[in-house]
């Protein structure tokens, strides 16, 4: 009986948190460079006296899908998708460096290009400044140049674009992608964008709907479960009860 109440149990726990990651992957089907949340089932034995016999199941993240989602056009001058693989580096707030496929820049009060969140973009030679009244222009290698009204543009900068290995970077809350080790990933001339555009979410949402209906389902079956260990319970009670 101890053994079906546990197990039901840690599975149903083990399956809230998975429809809670899928919930986070359909909230954000149309999140600009949205990169889905994988995740799976482990058994974790535990440990302790009495309790060699327990294994309990955890729903853990196993990392990101790293396939490129739709490129939509934008005609902005300062929207910007990566073409294939690769990612964007902003500065952090900590002084560190982050990375995304969300391209939507801007240019804040300083003159300075931005990410989405406010982030300085990081330039291979620092932040990117861009002179005022002058028209931004990305070239596809993410050099950055400013035209003024009058006169020849200005080569501002070039984007630092990286392309480490998916497995070699991680997730955080704020949905930026770091490096595992905390150190900056080198730049890569092979990454390329395309000006103009922004890139989808490559969240699936036929397959995160099916995939939290079953979650679902098997969550009710393990809510079955331990109502009939309670029922079972109470009738081996009543049975040791008639037998004194």
């Amino acid at each position: 009986m101890d053994r079906l109440i546990y197990t039901a149990a840690s599975a149903a726990r083990a399956l809230t948190l998975r429809q809670d990651g899928i919930t986070q992957n359909l909230a954000n089907a149309n999140t600009t460079g949205f990169r889905a949340d994988l995740v799976a089932f482990r058994a974790v034995p535990v440990r302790g006296e009495g309790a060699s016999t327990r294994v309990q199941a955890l729903e853990v993240t196993t990392g990101f899908d790293a396939q490129s989602g739709p490129i939509n056009a934008t005609s902005r001058n300062l929207d910007v998708a990566i073409k294939g693989d690769g990612y964007i580096a902003v500065q952090t707030a900590a002084g560190g460096e982050a990375y995304t496929r969300n391209g939507g820049f801007e240019v804040n009060a300083e003159g300075v290009l931005t990410a989405y969140n406010g982030q300085p973009v990081a330039g291979e030679g620092g932040t990117l400044t861009i002179p005022p009244g002058t028209q931004v222009h990305i070239a596809d290698d993410g050099t950055v140049s400013a035209k003024p009204p009058t006169g020849p543009a200005q080569t501002v900068g070039r984007i630092k674009l990286v392309n480490p290995p998916a497995a070699e970077l991680q997730k955080g809350a704020d949905g930026l992608l770091r490096t595992r080790s905390g150190d900056p990933a080198p730049a890569d001339e092979t990454v390329k964008i395309t000006s103009g555009a922004l890139e989808g979410s490559n969240v699936n949402i036929i397959d995160a709907m099916v995939n939290m209906i079953a979650a679902s389902r098997q969550f009710e079956t393990q809510m079955k479960l331990l109502q009939n260990a309670e029922q079972n319970d109470q009738r081996a009670a009543q049975l040791l009860a008639q037998s004194h």
